[in-house]
Parts: C-alpha cells; sequence; structure tokens
C-alpha cells in the first residue's frame, strides 16, 4: 500500500523546515541533522526532552536523518547532469 496517494489532503508543511534539495548540488549532513531536529521538536512538541527522553528523541533525530539523506541521494532530478 503506498504511503501517498492521489486525493490525500497530507496538510501543510512545516514553515521553519527549509528544502535542502537545490538542484544537483548535495545537502549538507548538518543541514539535514538540523531539519531532522526541527522534525522531531515539531512532532515530539518538546525544544529539549526530558532527560528520561534524551535518548528516543535523538534517536529519532538520527532515523529521520538517515532517512532523509537516502532519500536525498536517491533522487533523480530531471535536466540535472550526472556527476
Amino acid at each position: 500500500m503506498p504511503l501517498f496517494s492521489e486525493g490525500v489532503n497530507l496538510g501543510v508543511m512545516c514553515r521553519s523546515i527549509k528544502v535542502l534539495r537545490e538542484g544537483a548540488t548535495p545537502a549538507p549532513s548538518e543541514e539535514i541533522e538540523a531539519a531532522a531536529l526541527q522534525f522531531v521538536r515539531k512532532i515530539s512538541g518538546f525544544s529539549k526532552p526530558a532527560h528520561h527522553n534524551e535518548d528516543v528523541f535523538n534517536q529519532a533525530v538520527l532515523e529521520i536523518s538517515s532517512a532523509s539523506q537516502r532519500l536525498l541521494d536517491s533522487l533523480q532530478i530531471r535536466g540535472a547532469k550526472a556527476s
């Protein structure tokens, strides 16, 4: 079952997370990690987790960073020059 399908309203993207794909230029890992941190903060509702939530919070940031890097590495951009 696809995660996204036609006719599904996914809502509005959070304005504080910027687009990391700029043409064929790879996004720096620091920017990917910063976006992942912003995302985890947004969905968890915590800008800084309590001590008892730090491990799960940090693990979420790592997993989202990794998934984001795989996504950006795998995207095929039309008109981009092959490197």
